[in-house]
């Protein structure tokens, strides 16, 4: 039986009414085995195996960390290889004194008190009212007040454009940039079109999540930023294909990690 027969097989007994609450469930769980809402840690999200599969031990290997949070990503890094070059950036005032903590005496990381985006200068960053810094810290409101129905108070921090900053630090290429800026990923990978003309990202991983809609932006957008990468969904031990770009496959709004490596 062919594949397109399975479907209107299943259709034809399961889309009923008595069904629903099964396939509500169904969905769910298919949801996890696609790599998405698997957020309970670095094992489960398959970060860490992607850093042991991707990073290569003792290369200096150049990461960028945007959105580095208290920096156990970066601490991820370290442990797949020692001898990579971490910039971790960390907008939030607070979580960064956290971040500077926790990789105090780590001489090949850089810590940078900024947010990135697709131009330098400043912008407003929501946190919760009260919070001493959080990880879902955004430059847009919505994140807090919409998605998290919280009240939100505004921090300015300063924002810079990766090209910019690869250039004044005299950084040629970058192995691995690391995003995770509850929705403004797409204003970082404009940030980083210099980088990108020159094909010298060797491989982007992102957040993409509900937060996107609060900055209204679709995974089709990014797709069209990136047309020399292709597109996979981080598993737990691997990476799922999302090439070629479908609606009803890839713009599905729960949290997942997406991986674009360059087309060969």
């Amino acid at each position: 039986m062919q594949r397109s027969e399975l479907s209107d097989f299943y259709a034809f007994l399961f889309s009923r009414r008595c069904f629903y609450r099964l396939n509500c469930g169904l969905f769910h769980a298919s949801l996890r085995g696609l790599g998405l809402l698997n957020y309970k840690n670095q094992v489960v999200s398959g970060e860490r195996s992607f850093l042991k599969r991707y990073l290569k031990s003792g290369a200096k290997q150049i990461v960028f960390d945007v959105g580095a949070n208290e920096g156990s990503y970066s601490a991820s890094i370290l442990a797949a290889n020692g001898n990579a070059q971490v910039f971790a950036f960390e907008p939030h005032p607070l979580t960064y004194q956290r971040l500077l903590t926790r990789l105090t005496g780590t001489s090949n990381v850089t810590t940078v008190n900024a947010a990135c985006g697709s131009v330098s200068g400043q912008a407003v960053l929501y946190d919760y009212a009260g919070s001493q810094g959080s990880s879902h810290a955004s430059l847009h409101a919505g994140v807090i007040e919409v998605f998290h129905n919280a009240t939100a108070v505004e921090h300015v921090v300063d924002v810079i454009d990766l090209d910019s900053f690869a250039a004044s630090r005299g950084i040629s290429s970058v192995d691995l940039l690391k995003i995770d800026t509850e929705g403004n990923e797409l204003e970082v990978l404009k940030g980083t079109a210099d980088l990108l003309r020159g094909g010298r990202i060797k491989a982007i991983q992102f957040e993409f999540s509900e937060m996107n809609i609060a900055s209204r932006v679709f995974l089709k957008d990014i797709f069209d930023l990136l047309p020399n990468y292709k597109f996979f969904r981080l598993l737990r031990d691997g990476l799922g294909p999302l090439d070629p770009y479908t609606p009803l496959r890839c713009e599905l709004f729960g949290f997942q990690n997406i991986v674009a490596l360059p087309r060969v």
